[in-house]
């Protein structure tokens, strides 16, 4: 390998967003994940909804409330009478 064209190896934190931290090697001295092995839902078992913005919630209110219109079962539009 040439001299002085590669980056730097170095040992590395990883910090999750659940809290959970380990060291592994990286080119960076630090890395942040959203999710890992601890709090993955694969690895837990357990399901887990990442919610941002609140999404989720406004899905099920919208759908709890019966305002889509393919759910609604309205009156039909009137005919119109029959033009001479």
């Amino acid at each position: 390998m040439k001299e002085g064209i590669h980056p730097k190896y170095v040992d590395t934190v990883v910090t999750c967003g659940c809290g959970n931290t380990f060291n592994t090697r990286s080119t960076r001295p630090e890395l942040k994940v959203d999710i890992c092995s601890v709090c993955h839902p694969f690895y837990t078992g357990k399901l887990k909804y990442v919610d941002t913005a609140g999404r989720i919630e406004k899905f099920q209110s919208k759908f709890k409330a019966g305002s889509y219109a393919s759910l609604q079962s309205g009156a039909k539009k009137k005919a119109r009478p029959a033009e001479s």
